[in-house]
């Protein structure tokens, strides 16, 4: 569960539901139970259909060589106005004009389908861009990834554009569709009725049948990617993302790479710093990730998370008084409320959307979806509430935004490139019998999510693919400072990240700063300290002191 800033959810028939956080999934994120799941993007953004990289080329890692040039670093991309995004990318309109008028511009980049064949087979990565506002003290393109892993850049940029702005002034803004996504050869799966179904059945298994259910719910999936699109499968890794990154630094002509991860993204950079600690310019880490942790300690720390998060919303309606609508007058009634809504969902589904019910699952997935910025605690308290009158609606349409569903039933390929890139980076395929060994450690940590997140390991246990690693190595000795900012109310990538990030980057590399609140991320809470510590290192190169607390 993880990404940054908020975006709008895509509410299935005429329910109105606000901008909701995007819930983008953090590595090694259960593939069932989808409160891991990666949540839609803001539908806004541009198609990659709306530019090519070169004439005669092609999508989907076929490009021979003798359409490109000898050498992909001297490629010259073809910008073009942007367009509607595709559904994969999570569908919406094309991207309105910024401030005074600029116009986003789309392209290809052509990189090598395997690095370790680099004259062979490419894949087209769609990039999306905004130029600079002062071109006289540009600095270079600062390149940002959202998080899922499976967020589309293409989306993702325009939807948060306003807040980085002041950004804009010395930097052309950048992102992209990492390989596996959106429109950069988008991992394909199951189909939107397949999904439908999949997201629903019970992630949660009590019973011998119930786990046959569940571990073939995962082979199914499994098959249906490798069925359709095997061939891409071992090449969408974040290694491989880094690579792309590092040719992506060079075709757009910086000599530094200038970058801003967000809660993924983080270990995408770190994973890039650890690659090309020379190459790094100034870089921004949010939302941070573990990178200490695998698959299980990732999960486990997840749980804690959300719990946490769960816990201070709770709070809050206690201290409201009569005007939370909960039953309850303390945090742990209203806590055994929820967890009782979800035992009864968990009996007998309630009505949702049109024909569909809420599930147990789905309404856990609501659950976690809110929690993702405090901004949305009153909807969460809302759907709580109507779902114990016996209405969904509200819990299901968070539920859609987490897992990529549109109001029209259409999926993006958010979720498979989730799974497919998660099982490409981490190893670890785990058991029914481990698994449920690790259920009584999950469920202490929290009563709400343990289960799901406990059972959610097992989500590359199919997997066609191997994994390349338990943890990645982040170290970068040599790197320029990378300025590092952790929440100590995050609950999809908790705060002891950010510390654990800054000392396995490497002694004089990672610079932690500290904000004190809820939601996941932290510039994009609007916060004038955090905001003005990572405008200050990226416009001027002026590193805040490490310890900074803002609040």
């Amino acid at each position: 569960m993880s990404r940054s800033p908020v975006s709008a959810v895509s509410v299935p028939s005429a329910l109105s539901v606000p901008s909701a956080p995007s819930a983008l999934s953090v590595r090694r994120a259960p593939a069932l139970a989808a409160v891991t799941a990666a949540a839609l993007l803001a539908a806004t953004g541009c198609s990659g259909n709306s530019g090519t990289s070169a004439p005669g080329s092609s999508h989907g890692g076929n490009t021979g060589s003798a359409d490109r040039p000898k050498d992909l670093a001297t490629q010259r991309l073809e910008w073009r106005a942007c367009r509607t995004p595709s559904v994969a990318e999570g569908g919406g309109t094309a991207p309105s004009p910024l401030p005074g008028g600029a116009r986003w511009e789309c392209s290809f980049m052509k990189a090598p389908l395997d690095y370790a064949k680099p004259d062979g087979d490419t894949i087209d990565l769609a990039l999306i861009r905004a130029k600079a506002r002062d071109t006289k003290q540009r600095i270079g393109s600062l390149i940002f990834n959202f998080g899922g892993p499976g967020g589309s850049g293409i989306t993702g940029l325009p939807s948060f554009a306003p807040d980085y702005e002041k950004l804009r002034a010395r930097y052309d803004l950048v992102s992209f569709d990492p390989r596996g996504v959106g429109d950069s050869d988008g991992v394909k799966c199951e189909n939107d009725r397949q999904l439908d179904a999949y997201f629903a059945q019970d992630s949660t298994p009590d019973t011998p049948a119930e786990v046959k259910t569940f571990t073939k719910g995962l082979a199914t999936f499994a098959a249906a990617c490798e069925k359709n699109s095997g061939s891409l499968l071992p090449y969408v890794g974040t290694t491989n993302a880094a690579r792309d990154m590092e040719l992506m630094r060079q075709v757009l002509g910086d000599s530094k790479l200038y970058y801003f991860g967000i809660s993924y993204g983080t270990e995408l950079g770190g994973v890039y710093a650890h690659l090309y600690p020379k190459s790094v310019g100034r870089a921004v880490f949010d939302a941070v990730v573990d990178p200490t942790q695998n698959s299980e300690q990732g999960s486990l720390g997840q749980a804690k998370g959300f719990q946490l998060a769960l816990n201070n919303f709770e709070k809050d309606c206690i201290a409201r008084g009569d005007a939370c609508v909960l039953p309850g007058t303390t945090p742990k009634e209203i806590e055994g409320f929820i967890t009782q809504l979800l035992d009864r969902l968990g009996k007998q589904p309630i009505a949702g959307i049109g024909t569909r019910k809420l599930t147990q699952t789905q309404a856990t997935n609501g659950i976690a979806q809110a929690l993702y910025s405090k901004d949305f605690w009153p909807y969460l308290e809302q759907g709580l509430d109507e779902a114990d009158g016996g209405s969904g609606a509200l819990l299901l349409a968070l539920s859609d935004s987490m897992n990529g569903r549109d109001q029209y039933g259409r999926y993006s390929n958010l979720q498979a490139a989730n799974v497919a890139i998660n099982c490409a980076d981490s190893k670890e395929r785990y058991t029914v019998a481990q698994t449920e060994a690790k259920l009584p450690e999950f469920r202490r940590a929290s009563p709400v999510f343990g289960d799901f997140l406990g059972w959610g390991i097992m989500s590359c246990t199919k997997w066609p693919v191997p994994g390349r690693w338990s943890t990645p190595d982040v170290s970068a000795k040599g790197s320029a400072p990378i300025l590092i900012v952790g929440n100590t109310g995050d609950p999809a990538t908790p705060y002891a990240g950010a510390r654990a990030m800054a000392n396995a980057l490497g002694k004089g590399v990672g610079t932690e700063i500290t904000y004190h609140g809820q939601g996941h991320g932290s510039y994009d809470s609007g916060n004038p300290c955090v905001q003005g510590a990572v405008n200050g290192y990226l416009l001027n190169g002026k590193v805040p002191a490490a310890g900074t607390v803002c609040r």
